[in-house]
């Protein structure tokens, strides 16, 4: 066997190989986003949006359970096996949906499809986190994500176009089963990366690769980095849930055709994922925490500019700017998480990230269907940009730099981690919201 070496370069065919598979990972999910709550009206005749939605909240709870058990399980089944298995569950996803003949065959396929994203999706963040070592996380999490929200664009104009020309079944979904079999076969490729994570273990100073115990609450909130990046995930997919599910119900309402909705549905992850190839090798070199308040405060900020447009342009405009939002955050989030916490605790703690992170589609999913049946799309609309606005003063006010090592003392410079413990004092959460905005930008690296 060859020796095991850390570094993108050393590593760019196992590299390359992760990314294609991620790409067919995204599109899986593409090949969704603009017809489902179509054929959800057309087909089905379903009417209420809390039922509609309900594929997305089945989709939810099962790709994040599949996301935690993708962590615990890195280190003992295996990160192939992972990726093999969420493939072997991904297989029947598109051929359930091409066949469906109501719509509880629907929300089984969200079930496997659901399992599939977080047994597979994890499986290659932890691959390439391990390939790479620690100076390029921020660079692998954009190319990571990157090929997966391309793909998710690209299923997502594709799967709209030929419903408009052929219709919603069955054509679309013959993509899908093209885009499974590729998936399931690429991953048979991959080589396990336990022999990286041996070698940065080895490389590691004394003692930093174990760290103090981080526990499931820690990572979900007591920690002030990791619980700040964890609940701003889950506020991010709390309104890309409601973006998938109410997006193009809006849209409709507004007479767009089903292949202007595909477009906006698309140009979303389009800049998503192209934007994360400049956002995640800024994750590197800036502070985590002002890239993660702005891409939040801009996804919020754009979700309630939607509330006042019915022009065409003017909503690929605002696609655009969001899927910006949500670029600058994406690849932040996971290079954060690798940060933080030790080495032989980071599977793990990806896991318990990506479990709430994911448990946002089926949060945001629930909320905003019950609020666009009793008070409209508007107010789902307003309900969930007024929470990513929130969610980024979270950041502004919980999380902190960690110091360059030439920088600042790691006790008593300002971007030092605070010398108390993980919880935060009352006198800290009643300080006035202005504080929050206009707090001076930390810049550590």
């Amino acid at each position: 066997m060859t020796t095991p070496r850390l570094g993108l370069r050393e590593n760019w065919h196992q590299f390359s190989l992760l990314v294609l598979v991620n790409a067919f990972v995204g599109g899986m999910v593409g090949l969704e986003r603009t017809i489902l709550p179509r054929l959800a009206e057309q087909e089905f005749h379903l009417e209420a949006r809390s039922a509609i939605l309900s594929f997305i909240v089945v989709f939810g709870l099962k790709k994040a359970v599949a996301n935690y058990y993708a962590g615990a399980w890195a280190n003992t089944v295996g990160r192939r096996n992972l990726l093999v298995i969420g493939w072997l569950i991904g297989l029947p996803v598109p051929l359930l949906l091409l066949w469906a003949p109501s719509w509880g065959w629907v929300i089984f396929a969200n079930v496997l499809l659901g399992l599939n994203q977080g047994l597979a999706w994890s499986s290659t963040v932890v691959m390439k986190i391990d390939l790479v070592g620690s100076k390029q996380r921020g660079l692998a999490m954009g190319l990571n994500e990157s090929a997966g929200y391309l793909a998710v664009a690209a299923t997502a104009f594709a799967s709209g176009w030929l419903a408009t020309e052929y219709g919603l079944r069955p054509y679309p979904f013959y993509l899908g089963i093209v885009l499974a079999v590729l998936g399931l076969l690429g991953s048979l490729l991959v080589r396990d990366t336990r022999h990286h994570v041996a070698l940065e273990a080895a490389q590691a100073p004394a003692g930093s690769s174990a760290g103090p115990p981080l526990s499931f609450w820690d990572v979900t909130w007591r920690h002030p980095n990791l619980g700040s990046v964890t609940q701003a995930g889950l506020v991010n997919n709390l309104n890309d849930g409601m973006v998938w599910g109410l997006l193009p119900l809006l849209l409709a309402s507004k007479g767009f055709t089903l292949t202007q909705i595909g477009t906006v549905a698309a140009v979303y992850p389009a800049v998503w994922g192209l934007g994360q190839l400049v956002t995640g090798p800024l994750a590197d070199r800036l502070c985590k925490k002002d890239l993660l308040f702005w891409g939040m405060l801009l996804q919020g900020a754009v979700l309630l500019a939607m509330l006042f447009t019915s022009s065409y342009p003017v909503f690929l405009l605002l696609a655009g700017l969001l899927g910006a939002g949500t670029a600058l955050v994406y690849p932040t989030f996971l290079a954060a998480i690798a940060e933080y916490a030790p080495l032989a605790q980071r599977a793990h703690s990806v896991g318990i990230f990506r479990l709430w992170r994911d448990v946002g589609y089926a949060i945001g999913a629930l909320l905003t269907g019950i609020l666009a049946d009793t008070l409209g799309l508007g107010a789902a609309l307003a309900a969930i940009g007024g929470l990513t606005v929130l969610s980024s003063l979270v950041i502004r006010r919980r999380m902190y730099c960690l110091p360059a090592p030439d920088s600042v003392d790691a006790f008593t410079g300002s971007c030092a981690r605070p010398a108390s413990t993980f919880h935060l004092s009352s006198t800290r959460l009643v300080r006035p919201l202005s504080s929050y905005l206009f707090r001076p930008l930390l810049r550590c690296a």
